[in-house]
């Protein structure tokens, strides 16, 4: 990557906040929380790369940020070694799940085992480490055994998330959440910013983890306590599910966007609505549009409009798709679809094709370059933990539909539709770097909004992320952050969008960023505003 890519100067920063790139040449990080990117630099500097480095970030998230994710949740990854490869750590649902086990409910029950599939993230860690680890595994666990075992200092944006989480999971009664209230929220109540909080369950599972080298969540120890529970409880995942499971290497999905390739994890994954809707925006100028401009608001959001309304009905495990990705990201299909977004907003957006809570991080070095994403889902997930450890189950399961005949139906041994999505950029086959903004449904509506903002608009990383941003819901319904201007607002308005103004400090679902690219040689590094995150390079 060139400077011209990053466009004005790096001294150049836009938007209002107290954050500047961070430069080096050696070695990135860039996540959501201080001290799992604290986390990722000890690990280089004992002689990690920068997987060794991510996956120490991401164990240590599962410790500093339950809030999001957990030792029980699922995982994505891609990984630049001269050539793109795609992880996908996602879990199956139990082979005995069926259909009939929801009959009765208008979606899959988020505090349930029926939302509960084989967690992930551990085989993740398993599968980066075996082809690119260069430090013991048991290594990579010594940052997140140490803050689980002496507790830490709750960071203030996971404070408010953790306090906001009190009226989903302090009103549940049924005994087999209590596990899970035991372990976070011990006094009653959530910790307050500056907290102290550990928990010996977590850093006495990283220890097993470490030392069996993850094996014992799907066929030792913790498999057999997670059964149990299971069993006692009214679950019905098996051994077989659990030795079953196995992360798979998958070959990315991207598009061209105006010279640069955007790439994307394959469906089950959401990401492929990133690219649709860029295929969207090709066709207009974007950058003869003036950046605080209702048209260009509107532009994106009927694109993201039209590339949901395709994902939502066609995204499920891959082995059920009944239309390809290749179909999906046709250019000719795109040109169709660009002809119905005209000057007002889309009342409801139809698919077009034929029938048929997450922790985002990013590491790089002088050979590898790192976009990793795990997540619970909802939060902190389920509401089940394992007693006697800190394994917490997400609850992915609810990415699944009742309905019936759908790509995407609930059913055994199947990979639900997934919100979880990390990046990459390139440019002529030259690795630029990986980023990500986590957020649920936000997800692939931040990676456009990042895409546009570097390329078409020559924004550097750290003002890309400070920019305000808009989140389409549904409908016509639209939310944009405080620092959008007002005459953006009402010019969206009078197109027909429905907007609603949210604070930003009250409102975390414009997602939550991280970014390193490549400039020649130097690595230039920014973390979010919106989070408590931290970027560091050497």
């Amino acid at each position: 990557m060139t400077s011209a890519f990053l466009g004005q100067a790096l001294s150049h920063y836009p938007f209002a906040s107290q954050r500047r790139v961070v430069m080096g040449r050696r070695g990135a990080v860039a996540t959501s929380q201080p001290l799992a990117a604290m986390a990722g630099m000890e690990l280089f500097w004992a002689g990690g790369n920068a997987v060794d480095a991510a996956l120490g970030m991401a164990i240590t998230l599962t410790v500093v940020e339950p809030t999001s994710n957990g030792i029980g949740s699922d995982a994505f990854a891609l990984v630049w070694d001269g050539a793109l490869h795609g992880l996908n750590a996602s879990g199956r649902s139990p082979a005995a799940l069926t259909p009939q086990h929801c009959a009765g409910h208008e979606r899959i029950p988020p505090l349930d085992w029926l939302a509960v599939t084989v967690p992930g993230a551990v085989s993740a860690w398993q599968a980066l480490h075996r082809r690119w680890g260069r430090l013991p595994f048991e290594r990579l666990f010594e940052p997140a055994i140490r803050l689980a075992q002496e507790g830490f200092p709750v960071s203030p944006r996971i404070a408010q998330l953790w306090q906001s989480a009190e009226k989903t999971y302090l009103p549940l009664r049924d005994p087999r959440h209590r596990p899970f209230l035991e372990v976070f929220f011990p006094q009653g109540r959530a910790p307050r910013t500056g907290e102290i909080w550990g928990s010996p369950r977590h850093a006495q599972t990283l220890e097993i983890l470490a030392r069996t080298g993850g094996e014992s969540l799907y066929r030792g120890e913790l498999a057999e306590k997670l059964l149990a529970f299971s069993e006692s409880t009214g679950g019905i995942l098996s051994s077989a599910d659990l030795q079953n499971h196995q992360a798979d290497w998958v070959e990315p999905i991207c598009t061209d966007y105006r010279g640069y390739t955007i790439w994307e994890m394959p469906p089950n994954g959401q990401g492929i609505a990133a690219l649709m809707a860029l295929n969207l925006l090709e066709g207009f100028d974007l950058s003869r549009i003036p950046y605080h401009s209702g048209e260009r608001y509107h532009l994106q959001i009927e694109a993201m409009k039209l590339a949901f309304a395709d994902v939502h009905r066609q995204v499920a495990d891959p082995d059920y798709l009944q239309v390809s990705p290749a179909e999906m990201l046709d250019k000719g299909y795109a040109e169709q679809r660009r002809r119905l977004i005209g000057s007002e907003a889309i009342p409801v957006a139809q698919p077009g094709l034929p029938q048929g809570g997450t922790v985002y991080l990013a590491a790089a070095d002088g050979d590898l370059m790192v976009s990793l994403i795990q997540s619970n889902f909802d939060g902190f997930g389920s509401g089940l933990l394992v007693p006697g450890t800190g394994i917490a189950l997400h609850n992915r399961g609810t990415g699944f539909t009742l309905e019936s005949g759908h790509p995407n139906q609930v059913g055994p041994r199947k990979r639900p539709y997934h919100t979880i999505i990390p990046a990459f950029l390139s440019k002529e086959g030259i690795p630029l770097g990986p980023f990500g903004v986590m957020g649920g449904a936000m997800q692939p509506q931040g990676h456009v909004q990042m895409v546009v903002n570097w390329v078409d608009y020559g924004l550097n990383p750290q003002a890309a992320l400070d920019a305000p941003r808009w989140r389409y819901l549904q409908g016509n319904q639209v939310l944009v952050e405080a620092t959008v201007p007002e005459a953006v607002v009402q010019e969206l308005a009078a197109r027909g969008h429905q907007v609603q103004v949210m604070l930003t400090e009250d409102y975390y679902g414009f997602g939550r960023g991280q970014i390193i690219f490549r400039a020649g040689d130097p690595l230039i590094a920014a973390s979010e505003p919106r989070a408590d995150g931290l970027a560091l390079a050497w």
